[in-house]
């Protein structure tokens, strides 16, 4: 990576209260996030000073991974080889330890990410059901995104948006996050009370979940991401 140069991405905020530098390993680029107030050519000599940091973050950056015949990708933590014939259906469906799916070729990512997104989406209603009848609280607003930065959100409009990334991983890293944000449903905070409430309403391990994540989560935002650089 020496010598490696990268573009600059940089941004003036009002709400930025410091300059934040980032490397964006998806699009491969060096974000730079200065406040109104900062002088540019300060922040840019911070970025500069940053650059052995950046070098490192890009070098251990998991390389995109397109969704294609022959690509081995996980639905719920179990690995499937994606197969595709003209002769099969257009819509994937499992068969043993394949994916399978039919139509134009060309179209095979867009056809497997929609099919776990809709996947994503039953699981996640079937897990709030759970969570929301264990907690006696009522059913949010369900949403599916693909956000880089989180696997979940509360609104305090009691609203939860899950990341469909999440019908890769195993089912109890699923369903830690979905009961992460219906914890936030009564408590809009990472208070003591918060945890309390968490770790008697979800069944399993959630530090083992944490974990979990910390370790494989960047490769789950990998797998297909060339759509997400087409989507922004």
């Amino acid at each position: 990576m020496e010598g490696t140069r990268f573009p600059l991405h940089l941004r003036t905020s009002s709400r930025a209260r410091s300059i934040l530098v980032s490397a964006d390993t998806l699009k491969g680029i060096v974000r730079l996030t200065v406040p109104t107030y900062a002088d540019k050519d300060q922040a840019l000599r911070f970025a500069q000073s940053k650059s052995e940091w950046l070098a490192q973050r890009f070098a251990e950056a998991v390389p995109p991974i397109a969704i294609v015949d022959g690509t081995q990708i996980s639905v719920s933590g179990e690995p499937y080889q994606i197969s595709w014939s003209e002769e099969f259906a257009r819509k994937p469906a499992l068969c043993e330890d394949e994916i399978r799916v039919g139509g134009p070729e060309q179209r095979v990512e867009d056809r497997i990410i929609q099919w776990l997104r809709d996947r994503a989406r039953f699981e996640f209603e079937n897990d709030l059901i759970f969570y929301c009848q264990k907690a006696r609280l009522e059913y949010p607003k369900l949403s599916i995104g693909d956000a880089k930065g989180r696997w979940g959100s509360c609104s305090g409009r009691k609203a939860i948006r899950l990341n469909w990334r999440l019908i890769m991983a195993p089912n109890m890293v699923r369903r830690s996050v979905v009961a992460h944000e219906v914890a936030h449903l009564k408590h809009l905070n990472h208070s003591k009370s918060f945890y309390e409430f968490l770790d008697a309403l979800f069944e399993g391990d959630r530090r083992k979940a944490d974990i979990w994540l910390k370790n494989h989560g960047r490769a789950l935002h990998m797998i297909g991401a060339s759509q997400r650089l087409v989507e922004s």
